[in-house]
């Protein structure tokens, strides 16, 4: 049986206002995450991801307060990162609405973090988030960030996917940050290497621009499109993206 593939707009929050830049830079501002959470819920998004792109920059937490009234609006799964670092950290998420969380720079500086949240609330609320820049030399070519995209580590991306699935990550979060804000399309290349290592759902992310992007990540091994600026400025919706998919014979949720 076929799994219906989702479609996820991402809402990258700074300061309580969703933004959105070119990779991950010259970030403008695109509106009220609470008012656009409730748009893609009512044009039929999956679920919605929700990151606060400066809460590891800044040493702050999520913008908990934000967090509440989106769930408060919104009635698909809710996944929140940004500035989580303790299963404490996760649990407040949690409480105030989130169904998964997102880690990803934590994670890379203290491992042992995704078993702690695994173990304690299961692999089906743990999302790895990826940032991933292509790295020429490096054992897969691809290499993993850190704070929103700014500093580069030397963790070949591949690797470091498998060993965090091994501990217990239940999906994976992909995002070019080569791709990301261009709307050239998604990294193809880059989906289908995650594909083949992981055992767990891959989301694609980064680079969608036009609603024929989405149907070619599938194609590659996506199981979930994530996007942002194409939503955000009203250039697609959710529901023309959902028609591409059809078109193509991808099956989607109604």
């Amino acid at each position: 049986m076929t799994l219906a593939r989702r479609v996820i707009p991402c809402l990258d929050v700074a300061a309580g206002r969703v933004v959105k830049g070119v990779n991950f830079e010259n970030l403008r501002d695109m509106g009220d995450p609470v008012e656009l959470a409730r748009l893609y819920f009512d044009q039929g998004a999956d679920e919605l991801t929700f990151l606060d792109v400066t809460a590891t920059v800044d040493g702050r937490a999520t913008t908990y307060d934000v967090v509440r009234r989106t769930a408060e609006q919104v009635f698909i799964p809710l996944t929140v990162g940004g500035g989580i670092r303790s299963v404490d950290d996760v649990a407040r998420l949690l409480s105030v609405g989130a169904d998964k969380v997102g880690v990803n720079s934590a994670a890379i500086a203290r491992p042992d973090l995704v078993n702690e949240i695994a173990d304690r609330f299961g692999a089906q609320v743990l999302v790895l988030s990826l940032d991933i820049k292509r790295a020429p030399g490096t054992p897969s070519g691809f290499v993993v960030t850190t704070h929103g995209g700014r500093t580069a580590t030397s963790l070949d991306a591949l690797e470091w996917a498998r060993e965090a699935i091994e501990r217990g990550a239940g999906e994976l979060l992909v995002n070019s940050i080569d791709a990301d804000g261009t709307k050239d399309g998604f990294d193809l290349e880059l989906i289908s290497r995650m594909r083949e290592i992981a055992s767990v759902p891959v989301i694609a992310s980064g680079g969608a621009g036009a609603a024929e992007h989405f149907a070619p990540a599938i194609a590659a091994g996506a199981d979930a499109v994530l996007a942002a600026s194409v939503f955000h400025s009203g250039q697609l919706t959710i529901g023309d993206v959902k028609k591409a998919l059809v078109a193509d014979g991808i099956e989607v949720r109604a």
